[in-house]
């Protein structure tokens, strides 16, 4: 049984988000505050597996809350709650950096709050589930000479921890991942999110970024991110980030397509391409360029997926080399890298 904190001034939304809760037999709502300094209290009282936090409160804040954790042998894994907005989504940022676990984007409508059942159950569930490692420093791991690049939309998030904690910190790979953000700083916290379950360091892309074997990359909200030719100094050849401000495909900027197809034209063969939770069609042309060129492409299997699109997309052009269980994902393609890509066609 997960037990959970709700924290929110507002008693509409704590009387939602517990009804939303409740309504799974393994999630046990223990509590309620409407703000920061009631949830100090009820967090010493009840001992919380997981606290749902809002931003803005009376008295102490969200943030201020989360500046309390060490006051605290045992701090609640923390799901921020932030409404779509500029200063909600830095505020997220600002959050995560603090130590905070996930995060949800707050519906615009009272309307639509019902609808985060499903993706708010889920976060609970993944982060008590997903265990956390010490910070790693920067690869030191060369260029990469192969490449993963990965695609996700809705319900992604929480795959993307399950995939990443499973990978070695010594993956003789880059990994690319393209997930569906809105602008405002999302990307970076999750970045930073992935980086503290990940064996591999992570970061958020900058143009220009090279890229190395053993370091993930989660590409910059409102930018397509291209992988292009690169040199280094030694005359390794390998590849780098470029971002363009390039119209929307899809409807989505960032879009795997982009990535997927411009990887696939710099490392032919020596690419896998995975496609997670999504709607939409964004994916299936960039896995079918990645399979023209060699490269292996891999989608989650239907049942493990909040949103079949992205992989029936991928599908639909008969481009899929393997449909997995989630948790089969990382060992594929990590046997896929070690390998070797001997008797492939470039």
């Amino acid at each position: 049984m997960v037990r959970v904190l709700v924290v929110d001034d507002s008693l509409f939304m704590r009387t939602i988000i517990r009804d939303m809760l409740i309504s799974d037999p393994e999630i046990e709502v223990v509590g309620s505050a409407a703000d920061g300094i009631g949830a100090l209290n009820l967090i010493a009282e009840t001992g919380p597996d997981v606290m749902t936090l809002d931003i803005e409160m009376p008295r102490m804040d969200g943030l201020e809350l989360l500046l309390q954790r060490k006051s605290f042998k045992r701090f609640p894994r923390t799901i921020m709650l932030s409404s779509l907005t500029a200063a909600g989504a830095e505020a997220t940022n600002r959050a995560i950096s603090l130590g905070a676990d996930d995060f949800i984007l707050k519906p615009s409508g009272i309307e639509n709050t019902r609808s985060i059942r499903d993706e708010l159950i889920t976060k609970i569930k993944n982060v008590i589930r997903i265990p956390y490692v010490e910070r790693k420093d920067s690869t030191d791991g060369g260029m990469a000479h192969n490449l993963v690049v990965i695609g996700s939309s809705a319900g992604g998030p929480s795959m993307l921890d399950v995939v990443l904690s499973s990978f070695a910190s010594r993956l003789p790979a880059a990994v690319v991942i393209t997930q569906h953000m809105p602008e405002g700083g999302f990307t970076a916290a999750l970045a930073a999110r992935l980086n503290r379950v990940s064996l591999m360091p992570v970061k958020e892309t900058e143009s220009g970024d090279i890229l190395y074997s053993g370091q993930a990359y989660v590409v910059k909200a409102g930018y397509h991110a291209l992988v292009t030719s690169a040199l280094s100094s030694k005359g390794e050849q390998g590849g780098k980030i470029i971002h363009t401000r390039s119209p929307p495909v899809h409807g989505v900027r960032p879009a795997a397509d982009k990535t997927f197809s411009s990887a696939s034209r710099v490392f032919n063969n020596r690419v896998v391409g995975v496609i997670l939770s999504g709607m939409g069609n964004d994916g299936g042309a960039g896995c079918a360029e990645v399979k023209e060129r060699g490269g292996t492409t891999i989608v989650v299997r239907q049942e493990d997926c909040l949103v079949h699109g992205m992989a029936r997309s991928a599908l639909q052009n008969n481009c899929v080399d393997q449909v997995l269980p989630l948790t089969a994902v990382a060992g594929e393609v990590m046997r896929l890298i070690h390998q070797g890509w001997e008797g492939r066609n470039v």
